[in-house]
């Protein structure tokens, strides 16, 4: 069994869809002065002091509410406790610029994801 981190298994980022990247900023920046690190126009980051998250270019889920991401040092093990426990993978595992993620709904539908680093 690898080493587990001491983020394993805890709430480690939280995502909004938006319609507009640019705009989020500006709002969120001017409401709360939070930064933000571009990942390209579709994707930012913003650190709130104490909570990184991102805003992604797409349809914003509004009444859905902004995906909570968790974090797993074996992300493998992760999927298999997560359908042990009733979730269903709903985006099969993938690759992105800081590691690897997919999501699943839980039994009563929300939709998380969970992610590791390379």
């Amino acid at each position: 069994m690898a080493k587990r981190s001491g983020n394993d298994r805890r709430i480690d980022y939280v995502e909004f869809d938006v319609a507009d990247v640019a705009r989020a900023k500006k709002f969120y920046g001017e409401a709360f002065g939070w930064s933000f690190k571009d990942y390209g126009p579709g994707y930012c980051e913003f650190r709130d002091g104490r909570l990184a998250g991102g805003f992604a270019a797409g349809t914003a889920r509004g009444g859905g509410g902004p995906l909570v991401i968790l974090y797993a040092d074996d992300l493998a093990d992760a999927q298999r406790r997560i359908e042990a426990a009733g979730g269903r993978i709903v985006k099969p595992a993938y690759d992105f610029p800081g590691g690897r993620r997919f999501h699943f709904t839980d039994p009563d539908g929300y939709q998380l994801a969970v992610w590791t680093a390379h």
